[in-house]
């Protein structure tokens, strides 16, 4: 099983790496820190004998680095069974009073990178008549939020460009699920005050995003909504 993960150093990234590694998968990883994505190749490959790891260090946010990790990908697979375009970020920010330039970073990070990855490595799934795409959106891409709306209108692209690819996909072979996870704990919330049994564990998602990929051929889950039992922060 060959897998390609974006953002796979931290949080559900790293927890997704985590799961296809136990399960023998060869998986493409790619962020910006070089020495993270080192620590996760040791740490994997050294827990799970039959994985592994090939890192590739890009700013995502970067149409050509993408690209760059698409060429190395290819270099390496023959075929492709699972891409997950979880790579994200976010800046705080309303509509109106936001920083100049935060929405432009926060397409190029949360949907370009994805659009572009999809249409460098989406042929080789078609030509195979198979593949899964997990494509990471958001509680976010539902509605507003304070003090998000510039991060909400990345994730409400997001999704919509992941609808979209489910339906052209679909009489294909590859499916496509949409990933909305809320609250999920990672370094990203250390100092925030919030015990950490209020968030998800990055493990629970990824457990969930392995199940779904498991179904067989005839059945595909199109958008999966997953929340802390108390509810969204």
């Amino acid at each position: 099983m060959n897998v390609l993960i974006t953002g796979a150093t931290k949080g559900i990234g790293r927890a997704i790496t985590t799961i296809f590694a136990q399960n023998e998968a060869h998986i493409a990883v790619a962020a910006r820190n070089e020495a993270d994505l080192m620590q996760l190749k040791q740490e994997v490959e050294d827990q799970f004998a039959t994985a592994k790891i090939y890192p590739f260090t890009a700013d995502l946010g970067k149409k050509e680095e993408v690209l760059a990790f698409a060429k190395f990908v290819k270099s390496h697979f023959t075929k492709v069974d699972v891409l997950i375009n979880n790579v994200g970020v976010f800046l705080p920010g309303d509509v109106l009073e936001g920083d100049e330039g935060s929405l432009e970073q926060l397409i190029e990070v949360n949907l370009y990178s994805a659009f572009h990855l999809s249409r460098a490595i989406v042929p080789n799934m078609i030509a195979q008549k198979k593949g899964h795409i997990f494509n990471m959106c958001s509680i976010a891409s539902l509605g507003p939020r304070i003090n998000s709306g510039l991060y909400v209108i990345s994730k409400y692209a997001m999704l919509g460009m992941s609808k979209s690819m489910r339906e052209e996909l679909k009489d294909k072979g590859v499916k496509v699920t949409s990933v909305l996870p809320g609250p999920t704990w990672s370094s990203a919330w250390e100092g925030s005050g919030l015990p950490k049994e209020r968030l998800m564990p990055a493990e629970e998602v990824a457990q969930i995003i392995w199940n779904a990929y498991r179904l067989g051929p005839n059945a595909v889950i199109e958008e999966l909504l997953i929340q802390p039992q108390f509810g969204d922060i």
